[in-house]
């Protein structure tokens, strides 16, 4: 590891490390790195106590005094402590023999004391770290060891495994970190996942939660809930649906910090969500919901694309059947139909160019100008119940093939149209947002879509604005009407704000488009509210 990283050093900032060295040759020269005096003082004082002990010292490496002085903001000729002292005893109690000796013997620097034998690494490293005022009024940096710890952290993990089989049960947390490794090359679906998830685990300052049965679990300092899930057990990650930090409810995005309890509360009926990624730290933790979200998202695409073709097949009067895309797979480079239908989802192939190839001389005509018109005029005419030739959008989970747009904010309820965006799936607007627009020229991408009468009862957030009287106890006043009529505020900002009134926008999360409206009715009622409109893109 060392020697990577010096080698690494010398290529990427070779003017730092020649500054380095030359400073290491000048106090050689200067006979301020007398490793050998101070090696031996440390062996005559533990002598006098017992302690039997083997005692080597050593320059630190150029990247190490670097590194050093980066994470404290000072020069190189600023880092006193070049030279590290390490101390090889037979037990565990001898190392904290040693450790009061020397601690006894000279002065002890506040701050640099650390105890991994009681915490260890996560890759199994044990040992005491001090830094003291040494022989020759020297400050220096000790680790005392005993003999098993040292061959793990020269040799690495698997130097110790030869013992495991006479070791007790419990040792098997020595070897957590790999099997952690192993954990991110199952979930990494390639060789760069792999780099970049354990890249995050190299050089990380730790914090050390528990579980409520006392477990301890390293993690690196930022990080969050859903990494400690994902620490104690990859479903345990994907089934999360909240934790409790010290007995008090928290979100998953919350960081952890040394000490905190960490109780995981999980559903059978959770998924990972693709949001999670953006607080989730650890490669273990973001490989494990990156790989559900593209098998999910695969699944969401088959869906779609099946979907979109059986109205297809509605659309030119025929009964949909698989069988009947056999002959057109090799035309659009798929493997399979379930490829195909992925495909058409994810919109790298367009529905209509899988139907006419199905049934040749069924070609619509798709460049007509007026699409934007001519879908508003179709969906006015549609009844209710008369869905057949929609594709719907019930089942579709947010955020995998189906989006909403945040221009327009649509809602159960509304008249709606999906845009087929390459690589994304459909993007949902309502059929009056003037975004549509931007898509005249593309007819192609327009697919009709429907919400279905018996939508699931989730919410979804609609925007509002709302000019408010400048006075006290007004945003109570609307912040009550809102939640009187089972309104939940999702975001609130105000926009201007002026002597006598604030604009303000507002997202509420309703469960339909009749909901949003039984609020802005009750709001428009309030006397502290001027006037309350939908924001529709």
């Amino acid at each position: 590891k060392n020697e990577l990283e010096d080698l690494s050093f010398a290529e990427l900032n070779p003017e730092a490390r020649e500054s380095i060295t030359s400073r290491l040759q000048f106090l050689r020269d200067e006979g301020k790195d007398n490793v050998e005096t101070i090696v031996n003082e440390l062996k005559e004082t533990l002598a006098e106590q017992t302690i039997k002990a083997e005692v080597y010292g050593r320059e630190k490496s150029p990247y190490s005094i670097w590194r050093k002085s980066q994470k404290k903001n000072i020069s190189f000729e600023q880092v006193s402590d070049i030279i590290a002292f390490r101390i090889v005893v037979d037990t565990v109690e001898d190392c904290y023999r040693a450790l009061g000796v020397i601690h006894g013997a000279y002065l002890m620097v506040p701050g640099r004391f650390k105890d991994y034998i009681s915490t260890p690494k996560p890759n199994g490293y044990q040992s005491l770290h001090t830094g003291v005022i040494g022989p020759e009024r020297q400050r220096i940096e000790i680790q005392i060891r005993a003999k098993r710890m040292h061959e793990v952290a020269e040799m690495g993990v698997a130097a110790h495994w030869q013992y495991k089989q006479n070791t007790d049960p419990k040792s098997g947390r020595q070897y957590r970190w790999m099997r952690e490794l192993l954990d991110i090359m199952e979930h990494a679906d390639n060789p760069e996942d792999f780099l970049e998830h354990t890249k995050l685990e190299m050089f990380p300052d730790q914090v050390f939660s528990f579980t409520p049965k006392g477990e301890v679990i390293a993690l690196p300092a930022g990080a969050t809930a859903i990494d400690f899930a994902y620490a104690v057990h990859s479903e345990i990650g994907d089934t999360c649906v909240g934790t409790k930090i010290n007995g008090r409810p928290m979100p998953l995005r919350t960081v952890l910090e040394n000490g905190d309890q960490v109780e995981v509360i999980t559903s059978p009926a959770q998924t990972p969500s693709p949001t999670w990624e953006n607080f989730a730290t650890t490669g273990k933790a973001r490989a494990c919901i990156r790989r559900f979200i593209r098998l999910k998202q695969r699944e969401e695409y088959i869906t779609l694309g099946k979907s979109i073709l059986e109205r297809g097949f509605q659309k030119e009067g025929y009964e949909f059947a698989e069988k009947a895309f056999d002959d057109v797979l090799t035309i659009f480079n798929a493997e399979s139909t379930e490829d195909l239908y992925s495909e058409v989802g994810a919109g790298h192939i367009n529905g209509r160019d899988v139907i006419e190839a199905v049934f040749p001389g069924t070609k619509e005509e798709r460049h007509s100008s007026k699409v934007v018109q001519l879908f508003r005029r179709r969906s006015k005419k549609k009844k209710a119940d008369d869905q057949s030739t929609s594709v719907p959008i019930k089942g579709l989970i947010p955020g995998m093939a189906l989006h909403f747009a945040g221009c327009c904010h649509a809602l159960p309820g509304d008249r709606i149209v999906g845009i087929v965006t390459k690589g994304r799936g459909l993007t949902i607007h309502t059929i009056d947002c003037v975004t549509l627009e931007e898509f005249a020229d593309t007819p192609e991408r327009w697919i009709d879509v429907s919400w279905e009468e018996d939508a699931d009862n989730e919410r979804r957030a609609g925007r509002i604005e709302i000019v408010v009287t400048n006075e006290p106890g007004s945003l109570g006043e609307l912040s009550m009407v809102i939640a009187k009529n089972d309104g939940n505020i999702n975001n609130l900002k105000i926009t201007n704000r002026s002597q006598d009134f604030f604009d303000i926008s507002v997202d509420i999360e309703v469960h339909d488009l009749k909901h949003l409206r039984n609020i802005i009715a009750a709001l428009r009622a309030s006397p502290v509210i001027n006037t309350v409109e939908r924001v529709r893109g």
